[in-house]
């Protein structure tokens, strides 16, 4: 069986597809809200996708497993920086929807990934 690409991966695709989401979302915020939530968010944001390409030029499971975990550990930080960008009234309701709509159907998905990345070490 072929081995996917990195750029074939749903998963890395769609943390790419949101982390250029929410640069376009704050490249238009003040100053002040880029320096603080923004920039944090925008970190949070790229290392989902940079710990799953970090992950995916890992050669031994374990160290696959835990770029995994901390790409899920993004995830929540760019939820937490998202819903501060709601409560600050950087984004509308409607934006703040989409947005977390989108890491939210990512959050299983890297789950299930990480679960394949189990079962391959077990049977390695």
């Amino acid at each position: 069986m072929p081995v996917q690409s990195l750029e074939e991966i749903e998963i890395f695709k769609l943390a790419e597809e949101i982390a250029d989401k929410w640069w376009e979302i704050v490249s238009a915020w003040s100053p002040l809200a880029q320096d603080t939530v923004g920039k944090q968010l925008i970190r949070a944001v790229d290392s989902i996708g940079a710990n799953i390409a970090e992950s995916y030029g890992r050669y031994h499971f374990g160290e696959k497993i835990n770029h995994l975990y901390y790409s899920r550990g993004s995830l929540y930080e760019a939820k937490f920086f998202a819903c501060r960008a709601r409560k600050r009234e950087l984004v509308t309701e409607p934006t703040y929807q989409e947005m977390i709509g989108d890491l939210s159907k990512l959050a299983p998905m890297l789950n299930a990934y990480i679960k394949s990345k189990r079962v391959q070490k077990k049977n390695a």
